[in-house]
């Protein structure tokens, strides 16, 4: 069964007395998960299942070998290793492992595609002022 919900994770500084560390893992939708609507959250999550739709953070996403994610994406830093279809915006950088497959267009300020990677598409790579 495959749900459809929209999906939001906010953590406060006023609403939980433990902040977020950076690398933190906040959220994980494991192998064997399916996922279709809209994901916002703060620190780093983690894909390894079927995800479809959007995704919003400020901080960082990892798409993880086997993971299959149809979406559009703006984060600060996304690492992928999964197959990723879609758009994605990353303020800060976009890093592309083995056995990856990416198809779609890829804006961000830093790009690395290790050797072994699948892109397939475009990248714009701004200017940082």
């Amino acid at each position: 069964m495959e749900a459809r919900v929209e999906v939001s994770k906010k953590v406060s500084s006023e609403s939980k007395n433990t902040s977020i560390n950076e690398g933190q893992i906040t959220a994980l939708l494991d192998a064997g998960s399916n996922f279709e609507g809209r994901l916002t959250f703060e620190g780093t999550v983690r894909i390894g299942g079927n995800f479809r739709g959007e995704i919003f953070t400020n901080d960082t996403l990892v798409i993880n070998p086997g993971a299959q994610v149809e979406a559009q994406v703006e984060a600060e830093t996304v690492i992928i290793s999964g197959y990723v279809k879609g758009n994605i915006f990353a303020r800060r950088k976009v890093v592309i492992h083995p056995p990856a497959i990416f198809v779609g267009t890829v804006t961000t300020p830093s790009l690395r595609i290790d050797e072994g990677v699948v892109f397939e598409g475009a990248s714009y790579m701004p200017k940082n002022n």
